[in-house]
């Protein structure tokens, strides 16, 4: 099955909040619609209200809102006048000619060029040339003539007001909701990323550096938050604006609206160029930003380490080749963007401005005077305006391509082969184990565990021993089922493990490591790990039952006393029993002790063995040990030796067979001697 583009799977996220979004966009339509009626109210003041006295003038014998009085008698404008016939005494011009405006008492063209001297007025048009005698309005006749005019000059003005202030409103619900919908749907594909985290094997961690996962989870999601915010808002936000206006211009003029269309092609074209080189140069720079962030927390968990044996040199020095790289690539994406997209706005700009003014300075503006100056504003606004979501599209490019590249990586790692999660609760062990030839290997090919056969009846003890890459760990790690062998069979109360779910496998098993981790929070939320099946009181019992309140109670906020990360503040003994308690509050029928007491001292270790004690009561117990003083009580102690079983029986039994296991004990008791004296 062929797997969705990137941009659809995106538009899928969006999907899910489509009610929001449907709400978003009406209002986008809403406040463009509204902004974009300004330029027409603002054609209509001036070319009605304001340069309109420039018309043919009635002289009439009624008052009315629209007449004017002037030397003694009434006039009013042509386009005023109603009932023509019977109203009219005579008939006038006004026109302006420079900066000034003149009275002609009588009827003369309107367009043509205009000269005035001595009183005489000079017009030229297509049908030739007139000179009639014209009087200078004075500054108070001039305003009379525009008097009328104001209350609808005040009308048209508090539209346009109004409809900017309902514009603002619907801009800021469609900012708000759209935000606020792309924050949701970010959180959505966080939730759904960290969810198929726990979905995915142990596996995928191993080769993945954790700081490369966290990347992830946290920078490309927050990338892909700014296309949503942002870049969607803006390329919807600037294609209605485009819409709209090119609609407008439609209305103004079609030539001139159908050449401000080869725009569109050219920023189609740029979008393509850019996709391509922006495209190649995020891979790279994300992919940097991700090996930083793993190379950053590797150095952060390894510190001591770095410090101890001198090689801050060195970790620097990988530190900044990396940089270099996000450096160098990122560079060549500001020069991409800063040599097209402000440079190709301010180009087809000007372009545009040249094709304007070349239109009506050799078409539409000389004798005839077909344009009026409410068409010439309406057009430079609207060009104006035009070139604003353009500059906003190209300026988003940038953005976009990284939002884009940042959601492929999101959706590679959604993509990474999981397992759904069954929580379905399983009755409890009884805890019988049994492995049937079981082989398996972490790369198909070279065999950990080979042909294993051993059972473990329920509440027994059983421990593994053997050299460091002998398979002990990995039958934990089948056992868990944080991996599946290639061969054979691991049964549990006789029941095969692959036919259930891996959540229900580990429902009734619990683990203590050699290096327990310990969480930030509290001792107690370290035991309870936040699970509501398991009280207060249940896990200071468990506490208590493994001795960590002897350290505890010496605290001073005692069971709530506060843990840093990884329990800095702890000593590893305190931490251990800590884990103990843990294992002993969920109460597991299955408990398996991964080298538990590796690291703690000969003191401790007493503490730890009664605590031990305590755990493994009641419950089938699977130890990893290399103190092999710590299984001497073992019901069965199985050596392994490069995935093969050598040896098997309980101390006893294998310390008169005087194998292997003998050797390795004579060998750890001489050198327990060898430090005592």
């Amino acid at each position: 099955m062929r797997t969705p583009s990137t941009e659809k799977r995106l538009m899928n996220y969006a999907l899910l909040f489509k009610k929001q979004i449907i709400i978003g966009l009406i209002c986008v339509l809403f406040a463009v619609s509204l902004e974009l009626t300004g330029p027409f109210i603002a054609k209509r003041l001036i070319d009605e209200h304001i340069v309109g006295i420039e018309n043919q003038w009635y002289e009439v014998n009624e008052k009315s809102d629209h007449t004017v009085s002037y030397n003694g008698a009434l006039y009013v404008r042509s386009d005023r006048l109603e009932n023509l016939d019977k109203q009219v005494l005579a008939e006038a011009t006004i026109l302006q000619a420079g900066r000034d405006y003149y009275f002609i008492s009588e009827k003369v063209p309107i367009s043509g060029s205009r000269s005035v001297n001595e009183g005489i007025m000079t017009i030229k048009s297509s049908n030739g040339e007139i000179s009639v005698q014209a009087v200078k309005l004075k500054l108070e006749e001039l305003y009379r003539f525009f008097a009328p005019e104001q209350r609808a000059i005040y009308w048209l003005l508090a539209i346009y007001a109004g409809l900017l202030i309902f514009a603002a409103l619907f801009k800021y619900i469609h900012t708000f909701v759209l935000q606020k919908t792309s924050n949701r749907i970010i959180r959505q594909m966080r939730d759904d990323l960290f969810a198929h985290l726990q979905r995915l094997p142990i596996s995928y961690f191993v080769d993945q550096p954790a700081g490369k996962v966290v990347a992830r989870v946290t920078n490309d999601t927050e990338a892909i938050r700014e296309l949503y915010v942002k870049v969607l808002t803006t390329f919807v936000t600037s294609s209605f604006y485009m819409a709209g206006i090119y609609t407008a211009l439609f209305l103004l003029d079609i030539r001139l609206a159908l050449f401000c269309l080869l725009l569109l092609p050219v920023i189609w074209l740029w979008m393509k160029a850019y996709k391509h080189w922006g495209g190649r140069y995020n891979k790279v720079v994300r992919a940097a930003v991700s090996d930083m962030n793993g190379n950053i927390n590797e150095s952060i968990q390894g510190m001591s380490i770095i410090q101890a044996f001198r090689q801050e040199q060195q970790v620097s020095t990988d530190f900044e080749q990396l940089n270099e790289k996000h450096f160098v690539f990122q560079r060549k994406l500001v020069r991409l963007s800063a040599l097209t997209s402000f440079n190709l706005v301010n180009v087809l700009r000007n372009l545009a401005f040249v094709a304007f003014i070349w239109y009506f300075g050799s078409g539409s503006i000389g004798t005839e005077g077909l344009v009026t100056a409410g068409v010439l504003y309406a057009f430079v606004d609207y060009l104006n305006r035009l070139f604003q979501p353009v500059t906003d599209l190209v300026n988003q490019l940038p953005q976009l391509e990284q939002a884009r590249v940042s959601a492929g990586r999101v959706f590679e790692l959604l993509d990474e082969k999981g397992e759904k999660v069954n929580g379905e609760k399983l009755p409890r062990y009884q805890g019988h184990i049994k492995f049937e030839d079981v082989s398996f290997a972490y790369d198909d090919k070279d065999y950990i565990l080979k042909n294993l056969n051993f059972e473990v009846k329920a509440g027994e003890t059983a421990a593994f021993v053997g050299h460091t890459g002998s398979g002990k760990s990995s039958i934990m790690n089948l056992l868990f089922r944080f991996y599946d062998p290639q061969k054979g069979k691991i049964k549990i109360d006789d029941a095969s493990i692959s036919n259930l779910s891996r959540q229900q496998v580990r429902s009734h098993m619990g683990i203590v490591l050699q290096d327990p981790f310990i969480f930030s929070g509290t001792i107690l939320s370290n035991v309870t790990m936040n699970d509501s099946n398991i009280s207060r009181e249940k896990a200071i019992e468990a506490l208590k039952a493994v001795g960590a309140d002897r350290f505890i109670e010496k605290l001073p906020e005692t069971y709530d006393s506060p843990l840093k990360e990884k329990g800095s503040s702890l000593s590893m003994g305190e931490r251990q029993l800590i884990s103990f308690a843990r294992a002993l509050a969920f109460n597991p029928a299955i408990l398996i002790l991964d080298e538990a007491t590796a690291n703690i001292d000969t003191e401790t270790e007493q503490l730890i063995q009664k605590a031990l004690e305590v755990l493994k009561k009641g419950r089938t117990t699977l130890v990893i040990a290399h103190r092999l003083s710590t299984i001497q009580q073992a019901d069965q102690i199985m050596v392994l030796d490069h995935g093969t079983m050598i040896e098997k029986g309980n101390h006893s039994d294998l310390m008169q067979l005087k194998g292997k296991y003998h050797q390795m004990y004579q060998l750890q008791q001489g050198a327990v001697k060898q430090t005592a004296v």
